[in-house]
């Protein structure tokens, strides 16, 4: 997949599951490329455009933590339950050297899912995560 096509299918995911949530589920998400060296912030959507790269390895470590030692296939998600304000609330792999993060950055998950519709939502983040694991973004 080329990057065009995964911004569109990040931004259309995200539309119809605040369609389904009735708000925002996550009002903030990049695609990174990894290593850093090779790109770092390919895309990016949210309310702060400036402070993200800034702030990128600081929001990043409850991600990293609760990674850390685990093997991720293209489509694969993670989740952090309790990470609060802009540290990010979860990662998609969406090709071999490149993450989808996501984040609500004033909610933390557990209070994103403790609203029923989270479940409409989250259907829709599945099958977003299957596009990805069918056609994984090549940067």
């Amino acid at each position: 997949m080329e990057i065009a096509t995964a911004r569109t299918h990040v931004q259309t995911a995200l539309d119809r599951m605040r369609a389904c949530y009735l708000k925002p589920v996550f009002d903030e998400w990049a695609i990174l490329a990894v290593p850093a060296s090779s790109g770092g912030v390919v895309a990016y959507q949210g309310p702060r455009p400036d402070a993200f790269r800034r702030n990128l390895a600081d929001d990043a470590e409850p991600l990293r933590a609760v990674a850390a030692g685990k093997q991720f296939s293209d489509g694969d998600l993670e989740f952090v339950p309790d990470a609060a304000d802009t540290h990010y609330d979860a990662f998609m792999k969406i090709g071999p050297a490149s993450y989808l993060v996501l984040n609500h950055t004033v909610k933390t998950m557990t209070e994103i899912r403790a609203d029923g519709k989270w479940l409409g939502a989250q259907a829709v983040l599945f099958e977003l995560s299957e596009k990805f694991r069918a056609d994984p973004l090549e940067l």
